[in-house]
Formats: structure tokens, sequence, C-alpha cells
């Protein structure tokens, strides 16, 4: 009896390990088979949709060429670039000082200030996008690369501040005031202390406020619609419009695609460790 209740177990731990790994399989499928078949598409010599495959029919680096003598490619790269990064080192710094306020400091208004945060995180961005639009106009800010800095970093602060609270909150208070003690002061309590011990889910932020705007769509599409200002998103879809036949590229698009997954990727892979490290140590809701 034993021994048939033990072949049982084992048979019934082989069926459920052998479907988790089917379940694998499948979703590693569904990930890749698109990506895969945007790189060979960038690789066909042939022009066309309804030839595009995993397999080009000749791999060739032509697109890639094409894509960078032929298009503003680079120029939408540096705008993008330069959007992304100043949107990450603004987010960092407001969102870890703010969240150091709040997560170290009593005050009045501290429990309403951080219940309006947590209310401005609800409404979806889309529901304020012809308030901005109205904005950027009045202030002439349209076809403005800082005005989109200042919407990233602006829309970054209700979640990362809580993140951020949620991290120094696990720190003991107990290292703040042998600092104090010390003869430390808050700033360099902050700088020296937290801020070292915070290094993943600042690294968490910087990485999620760098890719946003790099692939965002919409916001630059709205305020944007000058070539030397245009972002990679709006420059690649306008190479997808059949109504713009002379910018009509669909494997160059496919090129562009690819070159634009590059630095994300990396950065993901790189710092992957303090992306997961991040996101467990910003879930505290803290007090």
């Amino acid at each position: 009896m034993v021994h048939k209740h033990n072949t049982s177990h084992v048979i019934r731990r082989y069926i459920v390990r052998g479907i988790i790994y089917l379940w694998l399989v499948i979703v590693a499928i569904i990930v890749l088979y698109p990506l895969l078949w945007v790189i060979g598409s960038s690789l066909n010599p042939i022009n066309s949709i309804s030839r595009a495959s995993m397999i080009p029919e000749g791999a060739t680096f032509d697109n890639y060429v094409r894509l960078i003598s032929e298009t503003n490619y680079l120029t939408w790269f540096r705008n993008t670039g330069y959007v992304a990064i100043m949107t990450m080192l603004f987010s960092v710094m407001l969102n870890i000082t703010t969240a150091f306020v709040f997560a170290r400091f009593k005050f009045r208004g501290r429990k309403a200030g951080l219940l309006a945060v947590m209310i401005l995180n609800t409404f979806p961005s889309f529901m304020g996008m012809i308030a901005l639009y109205m904005i950027a106009l009045n202030f002439g800010m349209l076809n403005n690369l800082n005005m989109l800095v200042i919407i990233y970093v602006a829309g970054s602060i209700p979640t990362n501040i809580w993140l951020v609270r949620g991290n120094l909150l696990n720190l003991p208070k107990s290292l703040d005031e042998a600092a104090y003690i010390d003869g430390a002061s808050k700033m360099q309590v902050f700088l020296r202390i937290l801020l070292p011990l915070s290094l993943p889910i600042v690294t968490f932020i910087a990485l999620t406020t760098f890719m946003s705007p790099w692939m965002d769509y919409m916001l630059p599409r709205l305020l944007i619609n000058r070539t030397e200002v245009t972002t990679l998103a709006i420059g690649l879809f306008r190479m997808l419009d059949p109504a713009d036949s002379a910018n009509y590229d669909f494997t160059a698009f496919c090129a562009g695609a690819v070159l634009v997954a590059i630095p994300i990727a990396t950065l993901y892979m790189i710092f992957q460790r303090f992306l997961i490290e991040g996101l467990a140590s910003g879930a505290n809701k803290g007090e």
C-alpha cells in the first residue's frame, strides 16, 4: 500500500511538472515569435510585409544601412535619448528626496499629501491629454522636448514615491538616530546611509522612468509635429503609414525596431537583479 501510494505521488508530481514546463514553453513561443519575426524581417532583402518571416530570403544588413543613411533615425534616436535620460535623472532626484521626507519626517499634511498622491495614481494618463496640450500651447512649449521631460517626470511621481517610501520604511530608524548622535545632518544621513541602502529601488525607478519616454508614442504624437524634434516612436510609425508612400519602408521599420529594443534589453539584462530586489523592497506600504 505504501509503495503504491508513493508511486501515485511521484506520477502526480511528474504530471504537474510536465504541465508547468509545457506552459512555460507556450509562453516562451508567444513572447519570442514576434521578436524573431521582426528580426528576420529586418534582414529580409524584399521590402514587403507579405514576404516577412523569421527566416529571411538571403539575409542582408542593407535595411540597417538604409535606415541610418536615408532617414533621420539618428536625430530621432538623439531626441528620444535626451528625453529619456533627462526624465530618468530628474525623476530619480525628485522621487527619492520626496519619498525620504514622507518616510522619515512627521509634519502637518503628511497623510493628506500621501493620500493625494495615491488618488492621483488611480487616474489613467490619457485623461489629461487635452489639458496637457492646452498647457503646452499656452506656454509656447509645443514641439519642445523639455515639455515632454516635464510631463514624464510629473507623471512618475505618484507611483514611485510610494515605492521608494515603502523601501525606506523597511530600513530601521536606528540607523538615522545613530548617525544623528555622531553629528550627521539630515542630508548626510540621506546621501551616505539611506541612499546606498536603497540602490535596488533607485535602479528600478531609474530604468522604468527611462523606458517610458523611450517607448511612448501617444504623448510625443500629441505635442510634436516638427521633423527636428521627432522621437523614435513617431518616426518609426510614419514608416508604416500607407498614406505616406514616400516614407513607407517596412523592412527599415523592422531594423529600427530592433535597434530601439537593444538599449532597453541590455539595461534589463545588466540590472535584472536590482529590478527584482527593488520591486520587492518597495512593496511594503508602511505606516
